[in-house]
């Protein structure tokens, strides 16, 4: 029996994973895509100016690429508790195939862990134009630092992975410009 525990990554998990992890390695889930949907009050942003953050949401035929951890062994429950604390901004724990990209080929494992943040979450903040998400992370700092520092990194590192993600990259690209 495997001890592998996979987590998927696909917003600050991406570039700044601070927990422990036997394997770290670019993945992709699908029926799901990212948007900069959650509020942050405890990382991005402060209670009454929130942040802007990213979070999951169904859909059909879409392809979210990110960074998969494989947190298995000694240090899981360390870890998991660690995480727990980390997404508490309103996250939930959901599960979902994980794939790899081997040549040609996709394999998938099952069990890996996500944090989603819901539109039942007090921190949702929901659609937004993204001029206004743009204005509004540019705006945000919080315990964590500046808010378009999680933005501009988020891009950096996807483009690092070769990954296009037009939703990301374009209010990446009218944060740079103001």
């Amino acid at each position: 029996m495997s001890d592998e525990h996979w987590i998927f990554g696909y917003g600050s998990l991406v570039w700044r994973p601070d927990f422990p992890y036997r394997v770290r390695v670019p993945a992709f889930i699908k029926g799901w895509k990212r948007r900069f949907w959650q509020g942050s009050t405890d990382h991005r942003g402060v209670p009454g100016a929130p942040g802007r953050v990213v979070t999951l949401l169904r859909e059909a035929g879409a392809v979210c690429w990110g960074m998969a951890y494989d947190i298995g062994g000694d240090d899981l429950k360390a870890t998991l508790k660690h995480l727990d604390y980390r997404e508490k901004g309103g996250y939930s724990i959901q599960t979902t195939d994980l794939y790899f990209t081997a040549g040609s080929n996709a394999t998938s494992t099952t069990n890996a862990v996500i944090y989603v943040g819901t539109p039942e979450n007090p921190n949702y903040l929901g659609p937004a134009d993204i001029g206004a998400i743009a204005c509004q992370v540019k705006a945000s700092r919080g315990p964590s630092g500046p808010n378009d520092e999680y933005v501009l990194r988020l891009a950096e590192t996807l483009r690092e992975m070769g990954v296009d993600d037009p939703h990301v990259f374009d209010i990446e690209e009218l944060i740079r410009e103001n």
